[in-house]
C-alpha cells in the first residue's frame, strides 16, 4: 500500500484499520486520534512528519510533553500511540523503518490478547453456513471463515486476496503480507472444500458479470467497493453478525480474535513457536512470544497431573 501523502490521512488510515481489524473501541480510537494530532501540531511547528520523522524527533517530542507538566499516564498513552501507528506504517510498507522501535517510556503492563475457545470458533463456523441472503453469499462466508481459522491471516490478507492464488485447489497459499512479504500457509481439509465450492460459485458470478460487459474480477471475494474487493469494514460487520447468529459474545470476536484463536489452538496441541511465527508472519519471535501464557499453561497442567509430588498432594486430600 502506497503511503498517504500527509500526516491527517496517516492518522485517518490508522484508526480505519484499527476499528476493522482489532475492532477498537469508539473511546480507544478518540483517543488515539487526539494523541495522534497532537503529535501531528507539533511535527508540523517542526516542519517534520510522520513520514520523515526519526527517533531523535519522537524523543524531543516525549521531553516536550514532560516539560508541559503531562502526567506519566497520559505521556505513556501519547507514546504508545505513536508506537501503534509507526508499528502499522512499517508493517504496511509505508517505511522501511520504526522509528519508534527502540524507545522506551513509562509504559503499562502487556495484556495478553482475547481469544476464543475451540467451542466459541465451531459456532462461528456453523453460523457462517446459515447466514446470508443468498446460497452464494452463505458459501462466501462459509470460504472467509474457515480460511481465517485455518490460515491465521490478518483480514487485510484475507480480503484482497487474488483469486489466481487459490485456483487448482490448493494444500497451501501464498500470502503476500505486510511490507510486501510472501509467506505459506497450508489448507486444512475443511478449508479446502469450502474455498473449491465456493470458486465455482464465485466464477459463475463473474462469468455472467462479464456476459453483461463488466470486467472480471482478480479478486477472490470481489465486491462493489472501491478497492474492488470485500473491505475490512464489511467483513468486521459481518463476522459480528455471525458472533449473534452463533451464541458467541459479539464483544469477544473480532477478525484479530480469529488470528489469536488460530494461534493458541495451536500451541494447545503442540505446535513450535517458530512454526506458528512462520504461520502468522511475523518478522520477530518475540511478536509471537505473547501466546507463551499457553505453553506457561500447558507446562503446568502436565506437571500437575504427572509429577509424583502432585498426585501426591491430590491423594492426601
Amino acid at each position: 500500500m502506497r503511503a498517504p501523502d500527509d500526516d491527517l490521512q496517516w492518522i485517518s488510515t490508522f484508526l480505519d484499520a484499527q476499528a476493522a481489524e482489532l475492532g477498537a473501541a469508539h473511546n480507544t480510537l478518540l483517543a488515539y486520534g487526539r494523541d495522534l494530532r497532537n503529535v501531528a501540531a507539533w511535527m508540523a511547528h517542526k516542519g517534520t512528519s510522520f513520514a520523515q520523522m526519526q527517533q531523535s524527533d519522537i524523543e524531543a517530542y516525549l521531553i516536550s510533553c514532560d516539560a508541559e507538566g503531562l502526567s506519566r499516564a497520559t505521556r505513556a498513552r501519547r507514546l504508545s500511540a505513536i508506537k501503534q501507528i509507526y508499528r502499522f506504517a512499517f508493517e504496511e510498507g509505508w517505511r522501511q523503518d520504526n522509528p519508534a522501535l527502540q524507545i522506551k517510556g513509562p509504559g503499562r503492563e502487556k495484556s495478553l490478547p482475547k481469544t476464543l475457545d475451540e467451542n466459541e470458533v465451531d459456532r462461528l463456523l456453523g453460523a457462517a453456513r446459515t447466514v446470508g441472503r443468498t446460497e452464494a453469499d452463505r458459501l462466501r462466508n462459509t470460504c472467509l471463515m474457515e480460511l481465517l481459522y485455518a490460515t491465521g491471516m490478518r483480514v487485510s490478507e484475507l480480503v484482497s486476496l487474488p483469486v489466481s492464488a487459490a485456483r487448482g485447489d490448493p494444500n497451501m497459499l501464498l500470502i503476500l503480507g505486510k511490507g510486501g512479504k510472501e509467506r505459506m500457509v497450508p489448507l486444512s481439509p475443511p478449508a479446502r472444500m469450502a474455498l473449491s465450492t465456493w470458486i465455482e460459485v464465485r466464477d459463475a458470478v463473474e462469468d455472467k458479470r462479464e456476459g453483461q460487459g463488466h470486467k472480471a474480477s482478480r479478486f477472490l471475494f470481489p465486491s462493489r467497493s472501491k478497492e474492488g474487493h470485500l473491505t475490512r469494514h464489511r467483513f468486521y460487520l459481518l463476522i459480528k453478525e455471525l458472533a449473534v447468529a452463533g451464541g458467541v459474545s459479539p464483544e469477544k470476536v473480532t477478525p484479530h480474535t480469529l488470528r489469536h484463536a488460530f494461534a493458541t489452538h495451536l500451541l494447545q496441541n503442540g505446535a513450535d513457536l517458530r512454526a506458528i511465527q512462520a504461520l502468522l508472519g511475523h518478522a520477530d519471535i518475540a511478536t509471537t512470544e505473547i501466546y507463551t501464557h499457553v505453553l506457561d499453561a500447558r507446562l503446568a497442567e502436565l506437571v500437575h497431573r504427572h509429577h509424583p509430588l502432585a498426585t501426591k498432594d491430590d491423594d492426601s486430600q
